[in-house]
């Protein structure tokens, strides 16, 4: 009879989802991006997602040969690294740029703690901030064929100046930025499909964008069409879908999540109207990742039959 009890600590039911398959979905959610930034940007898009996942999967191969460790390329979070990193990017970025950023957000950020699991911000996101605060031509993004790349502005600048682009333009991503962040319509596909997949759920990227559309909102004087200009600019759409929701940096509790998105929107405002920099996703993104272990403890649900 003793043979037969078997302990283990929960879960004891597994939905059938693995690291790979769900890696592996986040890739086909970010295709439609991936197209839409090469059409609008020209094939140098390409050339920048290939060196960043490819990057990102030599790194972790060659980190954990020479640390010996498991090999873990084969569970796509490297190559999910790699390409969310380049869709962060400009098109023109300098090649060798893109080899310095993939190498700190595989070894620095992901690697030396651990691995995936352990780490302690998302690799992507701290990356594109480590660019950014490192090589000023980051902040010169890349511009559509047509569009004059020396009197041109991003639509962040371009709302800033009084000089709102049409919706359309924003919704359909033929304006300048990162290569995957302009295109709001092939981001809200692989939204979609990731809430369809069930690899995500609504709260952190619905209370991520709600939020910086009300403060907005106000702060704009009370100017829906500006307000909603800013949710279609800039990288937040691609920040609160795919960046915000990363499952080790982020809450796993419903509350915990909306707390997350809520606090990522204010800050990104914040940042947006009275910081330096033009663009707060990134910085936003990165602080709440820090917060995250407390608002985990903060929001934890109590064991049945315990204390809190």
């Amino acid at each position: 009879m003793d043979k037969m009890l078997k302990l283990s600590s929960s879960p004891h039911i597994h939905c059938g989802a693995s690291t790979t398959s769900v890696m592996r979905d986040v890739i086909i959610a970010l295709i439609p991006a991936s197209i839409a930034g090469t059409l609008i940007f020209g094939l140098r898009s390409l050339l920048v997602i290939a060196v960043c996942v490819a990057t990102c999967v030599l790194s972790e191969l060659l980190f954990n040969i020479i640390a010996k460790k498991d090999m873990t390329i084969k569970d796509l979070s490297a190559a999910v690294t790699g390409l969310l990193l380049a869709l962060n990017l400009p098109a023109n970025i300098p090649v060798w740029q893109c080899v310095v950023g993939s190498l700190f957000a595989i070894v620095i950020v992901k690697s030396l703690f651990g691995g995936i699991g352990r780490n302690l911000v998302n690799p992507a996101i701290t990356a594109r901030v480590f660019m950014l605060v490192s090589f000023g031509n980051m902040a010169k993004q890349a511009f559509p064929k047509g569009v004059d790349t020396v009197s041109g502005a991003t639509p962040l600048e371009q709302i800033a100046n009084d000089n709102t682009p049409k919706l359309l333009d924003l919704f359909l991503g033929t304006t300048g930025g990162a290569i995957g962040e302009t295109c709001a319509a092939a981001l809200i596909i692989g939204f979609i499909y990731l809430l369809v997949r069930r690899v995500i759920t609504w709260h952190i990227p619905v209370a991520f964008v709600g939020s910086v559309f009300v403060l907005s909102y106000f702060l704009e004087g009370f100017d829906a069409f500006k307000a909603l200009a800013l949710i279609l600019s800039g990288g937040l759409m691609i920040g609160a879908v795919f960046m915000a929701t990363d499952y080790v940096t982020s809450p796993s509790t419903s509350s915990g999540k909306i707390v997350f998105g809520i606090g990522a929107g204010i800050l990104t405002v914040l940042i947006r109207h009275f910081g330096s920099y033009p663009e707060g996703v990134s910085f936003a993104i990165l602080l709440m990742n820090i917060l995250n272990p407390y608002i985990e403890k903060f929001t934890a649900r109590k064991v049945f039959g315990g204390t809190k």
